[in-house]
């Protein structure tokens, strides 16, 4: 959903989810304001969005069965469970999948027991879900009966849904889900729309890494292709084309150079870390915030100077 990195998490219900999140740094960097009212958007071909608060929730409902792609938490991933029953005649839940394992994203999962047949998620996903790097696993939570390496597919009435993990990026276990006839890809946060994102070094993130694996997707997808984002800068859409996807590889690539320029003229850590302007050609992505373990430019750093991610 469209978010601000400055607004915190109010509801202590939300609050003992973002335990997977690990560090308090890298949850308050997913924290948005709680949006007065659950928003379901419809995108074409049966595949639509929620939004509420945490990451961007992708739905699937036909006459065949009825996806959902992502949980928030559980007081959001109820209330998109009440939309959905809506939607499909109480019809339950075919296919709960996660995109990856943090906790604006996976924490709602334990909303859909009992009700989701197949949870399904990338192995390295799953495996973060039980024990989230640097951090305690949630007191009780539904993790994923069914994991993959590579790609992973079904057909749920008229649509295939295929699940592909094309490497490390965000995390170790990102995931891309295709709604091949609806032609729509949910992204989980291997999109941040025109806003400096978080980067998990601790569960295997890659810079780099995160730049192909963009580049991978839109060879993959057609032109026209839908993107679902995980999240947004204020203001802006959680929906879009292949255009926003290169333009965030294209600022990876730009912070790289910055930083690596910086680096060989001389400048120390802290020097480059106490950047604040806005990265030169990508002012909408707005001004770098404090550095912490979890932030692009800090992470940049690392990546350039130190070498590459952790073997996780």
């Amino acid at each position: 959903m469209s978010l601000s990195r400055r607004d915190f998490l109010t509801t202590s219900a939300a609050a003992a989810v973002l335990g997977t999140l690990g560090r308090p740094g890298l949850a308050r960097a997913w924290q948005g304001p709680q949006a007065a009212q659950p928003v379901f958007t419809p995108i074409r071909g049966n595949v639509g969005f929620f939004t509420m608060r945490g990451g961007t929730i992708g739905y699937l409902v036909n006459a065949g069965g009825v996806a959902v792609v992502d949980s928030q938490f559980p007081p959001e991933a109820t209330a998109c469970l009440t939309g959905l029953n809506e939607r499909s005649g109480n019809r339950g839940v075919d296919l709960l999948i996660n995109t990856h394992h943090h906790g604006d994203h996976s924490g709602g999962n334990i909303s859909f027991r009992g009700v989701a047949r197949k949870v399904v998620a990338h192995a390295k996903a799953a495996e973060h879900m039980r024990q989230p790097p640097g951090a305690q696993p949630p007191a009780d939570q539904l993790y994923p009966d069914t994991t993959f390496t590579d790609t992973w597919s079904a057909d749920l009435g008229d649509e295939r849904i295929v699940a592909r993990h094309y490497g490390r990026a965000h995390t170790s276990g990102d995931a891309v889900i295709t709604f091949e006839r609806a032609n729509v890809a949910h992204m989980g946060d291997l999109m941040f729309n025109q806003r400096h994102p978080v980067v998990d070094r601790a569960a295997g993130a890659t810079i780099r890494g995160w730049m192909s694996v963009l580049e991978q997707t839109v060879k993959q997808h057609s032109a026209d292709t839908v993107y679902i984002f995980g999240h947004a800068n204020t203001g802006l859409p959680v929906t879009g084309d292949r255009a926003a996807l290169t333009t965030f590889r294209d600022y990876f690539g730009a912070l790289l150079v910055f930083v690596e320029a910086q680096h060989k003229a001389g400048k120390s850590r802290d020097e480059i870390l106490a950047m604040r302007d806005p990265l030169k050609g990508f002012e909408s992505f707005g001004r770098f915030g404090n550095p912490g373990p979890r932030d692009a430019l800090t992470c940049a750093y690392e990546e350039v100077v130190i070498g590459g991610p952790s073997e996780l």
